[in-house]
């Protein structure tokens, strides 16, 4: 075994890089000024008890800590299980969410079940309708299958913030900078799911939510860009 990977492989390193990445994300929501818009319906679903379906495009997973109220009640993330899916797992446990490994080894079925125990148990679901490998802001039609089996309302959120830094992945993960400004956005997605959709009905909703995803993570963007504009105006 190469040098590289054993130093990968090794827990204390791995969790030393899961202490300082968590700890750098903490400083960055801290430091920053963020405005929280749309929240209400899905906070008072979770302070009841009720569990929802919380939606993102992967690119934005960072905050997601910080887009879901875990002072409020239980959720539990999605992670791939290669070894960034682990470690980006073990900061958002570090930030207060659960997580649901994925494995190419554990069936669809088995998964389900595992997401449809938890939500019967209060928890909600969060995952990032593009991840974990892509393509960029093209949804899978898991949501749609799981609002579907659940019951559950569904809520797409974003943040954006006038200060980061992408980084060189498929997605251009949004990695936010200290001492910035930004937003942070939600909205529940109000289509009615059928328990038995068709194949083109199917197809119909996946399209929708993915319409709905973009919409609200292009708001949060142009809001941000209103804000820097806004600011730049007063200076002159």
């Amino acid at each position: 075994m190469s040098l590289r990977k054993k130093i990968a492989d090794s827990p204390k390193v791995n969790r030393a890089v899961e202490a300082l990445l968590a700890g750098y994300v903490r400083f960055a929501y801290r430091t920053s000024r963020w405005e929280r818009r749309g929240f209400e319906e899905m906070d008072a679903c979770v302070a009841s008890g009720e569990p929802v379906i919380f939606v993102l495009w992967h690119q934005r997973l960072i905050m997601a800590p910080y887009l879901f109220n875990t002072s409020l009640g239980r959720i539990c993330a999605l992670t791939s299980a290669a070894r960034a899916g682990r470690l980006a797992g073990q900061i958002l446990v570090r930030l207060g969410f659960e997580t649901i490994p994925m494995s190419s080894h554990k069936r669809h079925v088995a998964l389900s079940r595992e997401v449809l125990r938890r939500t019967k148990e209060g928890c909600s679901i969060g995952i990032a309708a593009d991840g974990p490998r892509g393509p960029a802001r093209v949804s899978s039609g898991v949501p749609i299958t799981w609002a579907r089996m659940t019951g559950c309302r569904v809520f797409t959120v974003a943040f954006a913030e006038r200060k980061v830094i992408k980084l060189p992945t498929w997605d251009r993960q949004m990695l936010p900078l200290p001492f910035s400004r930004g937003v942070l956005l939600c909205q529940e997605w109000t289509e009615e799911v059928p328990k038995k959709p068709s194949g083109e009905q199917a197809e119909k909703l996946r399209l929708r939510l993915e319409a709905s995803l973009d919409e609200i993570t292009d708001r949060a963007d142009a809001a941000v860009e209103r804000d820097g504009q806004s600011q730049k105006n007063q200076a002159g």
